[in-house]
């Protein structure tokens, strides 16, 4: 099990509610932005394709192949994933293409949660992401298992949201039974 951590903020409420959820499970979480990733010009439907970025996007991939459950975790910035997030599913146009990986195929073997994180007032505001993900899941063909919206905006306020931590501890115990 892989958590992509999407926060710029380490130890900030997205990964207070992954470390609730994955605690007691073998797993491994990694901080996206431990990772330059640059954003690419859309080349696809150029004669050259699209051109290599030196970049630590390679590496992120490559620990992300190795898992058949991932858990996309971001806040929720401006209703939408943070930049790293989507920086790094941007990178996706480039290796559906990439003749070394058989992307698409790896993509569909693997099973997607999503937790989002963020504001105080209403949950509403989140679904539009977790309709993009599931939008990009399906485009992929990815199974979209579960997700969950969590209320916190200041470092740990999220340890107040009752609902949130009640499906923690639920995904938790699945997660431990598999």
């Amino acid at each position: 099990m892989l958590a992509l951590l999407g926060s710029s903020r380490k130890q900030g409420n997205t990964e207070y509610l992954v470390h609730r959820i994955l605690e007691g499970v073998d797993h491994t979480s990694v901080h996206i932005s431990d990772f330059t990733i640059h954003p690419i010009t859309d080349m696809r439907h150029t004669e050259e394709g699209f051109s290599p970025v030196n970049d630590d996007y390679e590496a992120l991939l490559h620990q992300f192949l190795e898992h058949d459950v991932i858990i996309f975790a971001t806040p929720l910035y401006w209703y939408g994933m943070s930049g790293h997030m989507k920086n790094f599913i941007d990178r996706w146009s480039q290796y559906l293409r990439d003749e070394r990986y058989n992307f698409k195929e790896e993509l569909n073997k693997k099973k997607a949660y999503v937790v989002v994180t963020g504001g105080n007032t209403s949950t509403i505001t989140a679904l539009p992401l977790i309709q993009q993900f599931k939008y990009i899941f399906d485009f992929v063909g990815m199974e979209y298992i579960d997700y969950m919206i969590a209320r916190g905006v200041k470092p740990e306020e999220v340890s107040r949201d009752q609902l949130a931590l009640h499906k923690a501890s639920f995904w938790n115990e699945e997660f431990k039974k598999a």
